[in-house]
């Protein structure tokens, strides 16, 4: 590698950005936001950092501003920007599941269908895709940008809106219902085309999505380590999730194995009991960093 290359990485600005943080810390970088800086800092000298909203991230990933970048996939495709999607990095954590952009209506509204918006006014951030949609299914509507509070604005200032919702609570709260799903978005990593064609900056990117996504399976998993009598040895195993891959490993006292597996962390609660009363002994619950297949 040459000693200028750098691979220029855009992080979500915003609501994704702590949780981004986290993600790329439990991959093994270790970045820091200093305060009103646009240019995070990270443990490797390879790489350097933007922090972008995630509503312009592709497009900048496109015009090779960056060359990569976390951002959800809803953003990708309002912008329309032409990149490359390497992974899809949906997660057990705050803003990284998966979100829904619905349209909807003021519960007991005269709108009991989508075609029923045939000329009317629906708010929202994401003028292009719900353009789109109105196209698909065959209307015309007037689609007006909404600045925020998107969800309060029916009946009065819209007859409809389109907005995004992970759980369902801000539509519940404002009395909508909804009327059809758009899309449902996760947070993905995208690349500038030109830039996975250097075989130095597609290399630097795909070992970093090992990583995260090494984490990202790590995520809801522990390993459970635990001291068998052979004696016991069957019904331990019987005990353990059809998922699970087993090690056993012979102990100094032959009469005993160690067995270690990694499995689903809601089953240990139940799991450790059942294993105890089976004969296991010093078992031992360990978190894990990261998983690589």
């Amino acid at each position: 590698m040459s000693g200028s290359q750098k691979l220029r990485l855009g992080l979500p600005k915003g609501s994704l950005q702590e949780t981004t943080v986290q993600l790329f810390a439990r991959a093994g970088y270790n970045i820091r936001v200093a305060s009103r800086s646009y240019y995070p800092s990270i443990d490797d000298d390879e790489i350097e950092c933007i922090l972008i909203r995630p509503q312009e991230m592709a497009r900048y990933i496109e015009q090779g501003v960056m060359d990569c970048g976390v951002t959800g996939w809803d953003w990708v495709l309002e912008s329309g920007a032409d990149v490359e999607q390497l992974a899809d990095l949906r997660a057990p954590w705050p803003n990284y599941g998966a979100v829904e952009w619905i349209l909807a209506v003021k519960q007991g509204s005269e709108f009991k269908s989508p075609k029923d918006l045939a000329g009317k006014r629906i708010a929202t951030e994401v003028v292009g895709m719900t353009e789109r949609y109105l196209e698909k299914i065959g209307i015309e509507a007037r689609v007006e940008f909404s600045w925020g509070a998107t969800e309060v604005k029916p009946p009065l200032l819209a007859d409809a809106i389109v907005d995004v919702t992970e759980t369902g609570s801000s539509l519940r709260a404002n009395n909508l219902e909804v009327l059809d799903v758009l899309l449902e978005s996760t947070p993905r990593f995208v690349a500038n085309r030109d830039s996975i064609q250097d075989p130095w900056k597609r290399d630097k990117m795909d070992r970093m999505i090992m990583l995260l996504e090494g984490a990202i399976a790590a995520a809801t998993r522990v390993g459970l380590g635990m001291n068998v009598p052979r004696t016991s040895l069957d019904a331990v195993l019987a005990l353990l999730p059809e998922s699970g891959s087993p090690t056993i490993s012979p102990l100094a006292d032959a009469s005993w194995v160690d067995v270690f597996v990694v499995i689903d962390e809601t089953h240990v609660r139940e799991l450790i009991p059942k294993l105890s009363s089976a004969g296991a002994r010093s078992i031992v619950e360990t978190p894990l960093n990261k998983i690589i297949d």
